[in-house]
């Protein structure tokens, strides 16, 4: 069995692994090949007859390593990337190799069960309503597309229209309200659903919160079905919409509340966090990532709706030849919009085993303190703003004492600097009009010797460029 081809092409595949993680907190965190000669080693003419297995892999990795980020190592801090934990990526190498597909129990009992299970042991440690159902997905994305088209069958259901059967055509007008700093990819989602760009925009504060008594002067002003996209944790500065009260006037307006929760939701299980995340269980649906604090490798996301119903009503197909779930069993497929899918229950059970409630809590809890270290060492350079309230895991940051745009051009040239240097990841963006450098920390596992080689990464960077 050792000498088998399985097992070398296998086994090679497990050395490149092992010699990649062992190395990614020495390399680089930004590839520095070009596009041109990274193309060019996948390059080659159409493969007409078979190779060597083991060769492909080797070749595969020789051509890929060069080209790849350091976003599961200790030195990035680009965007919201968790760093894929040995265990997670263990049970998904499993996942690929059991090769099931996850629709049907019948097409995989394993699958489902796992599904099953795992499903509940989030709901408890997110502390959400025990009888909501979870659709294992991509990414948070299509976790907010399947909750949005379930909110969308049951609003119009209250107002006696079958969007299932009749579509959208003719169908009442759904209100739509998301906040000023609302995530592009709700947007999207709300797009993919045929409600194109006509969401309401409700006001928010300086930290991009959204302003509850707005949206409650705002739904006043009509009636008819309503959808509220709410957020636990905004992407540039970790803020938090103020949950109960918005909970509340969804309530008195009969609005259907969505949290966007992608990263944000992971803080529920923080004690002293309670202040951030009071009343999101109020909500009706939820939207999370696996792969970002949960720590589980690409594609994970969860699409959890307290009304299993209108979960299974807005995703479920069936065909003659698609046997139904006899007693007992479990079709995780009926929450999800693909049929044909990855089995995302095995990593997800095997990482929650892994951590528990105690060691995510420790994470998370870890993390934003992490944050706070790095705000406080930047803070203290002269020149250098941390212009959000450090409530989570994210930091923005801005260079310069001087006009908006000399600011601009400084925090630009800035991070530039930083990505030449290449000691550690992260990246720009506009936070209302201004230029910052956006830092999220929430890869693990990150120690304060991390932030600190981070945080004089950066001032250097800035100095460079005052010089």
């Amino acid at each position: 069995m050792k000498d088998s081809i399985t097992a070398q092409i296998f086994g090679r595949a497990y050395q490149h692994a092992c010699e990649f993680r062992d190395a990614v907190s020495d390399r680089v965190p930004r590839p520095i090949i070009s596009p041109e000669a990274l193309c060019a080693a996948f390059d080659g003419p159409t493969p007409e007859v078979s190779e060597d297995p083991v060769a492909v892999i080797d070749a595969l990795n020789a051509a890929a390593v060069p080209g790849l980020t350091g976003s599961v190592g200790p030195r990035f801090f680009g965007w919201v990337i968790g760093a894929s934990q040995p265990v997670g990526v263990a049970a998904d190498m499993l996942t690929s190799v059991w090769g099931q597909n996850a629709a049907l129990y019948a097409c995989s009992p394993a699958a489902a069960m796992a599904e099953k299970v795992a499903a509940r042991w989030l709901l408890d440690i997110l502390r959400l309503p025990g009888e909501s159902s979870v659709g294992f997905v991509t990414g948070a994305t299509m976790a907010s597309f399947v909750c949005l088209a379930a909110a969308r069958t049951a609003v119009l259901a209250r107002v006696g229209w079958d969007v299932e059967t009749d579509g959208l055509v003719g169908a009442p007008a759904v209100r739509l309200f998301v906040g000023q700093d609302t995530h592009v990819t709700i947007l999207a989602a709300l797009r993919y659903l045929g409600f194109g760009n006509r969401a309401t925009r409700v006001p928010c504060d300086s930290q991009g919160r959204m302003d509850a008594a707005a949206l409650s002067a705002l739904l006043s002003e009509g009636g008819g079905p309503a959808i509220v996209v709410a957020q636990a944790g905004q992407i540039n500065t970790g803020a938090f919409d103020p949950a109960g009260a918005i909970a509340n006037a969804c309530r008195r307006h009969g609005a259907w509340l969505h949290v966007d929760g992608a990263f944000g939701l992971w803080a529920r299980l923080v004690p002293e966090m309670n202040e951030l995340t009071v009343g999101l269980e109020q909500a009706d649906s939820w939207s999370t990532d696996g792969h970002k604090w949960l720590q589980l490798p690409y594609d994970s996301g969860f699409a959890i709706v307290r009304d299993a119903s209108a979960h299974r009503r807005a995703m479920a197909m069936s065909a003659s030849y698609l046997p139904p779930a006899n007693e007992g069993e479990y079709d995780p497929g009926q929450f999800v919009p693909e049929l044909s899918r990855r089995a995302r229950g095995f990593p997800v059970w095997a990482q929650l085993r892994a951590m528990g409630r105690q060691g995510l809590t420790n994470l998370v809890r870890t993390h934003c303190a992490l944050a706070r270290r790095l705000a406080q060492r930047l803070a203290a350079e002269k020149g250098v703003q941390v212009i959000n309230e450090v409530v989570l895991n994210q930091i923005i940051v801005r260079f310069g004492t001087g006009s908006v745009d000399e600011c601009d051009a400084l925090t630009r040239a800035t991070v530039a600097q930083l990505q030449t240097d290449n000691i550690c990841l992260a990246g720009g963006a506009d936070w209302r009009g201004l230029s910052v450098l956006r830092v999220s920390v929430i890869a693990a596992p990150l120690t304060e010797a991390d932030i600190d080689r981070l945080a004089a990464a950066v001032l250097a960077a800035w100095r460079r460029v005052q010089a």
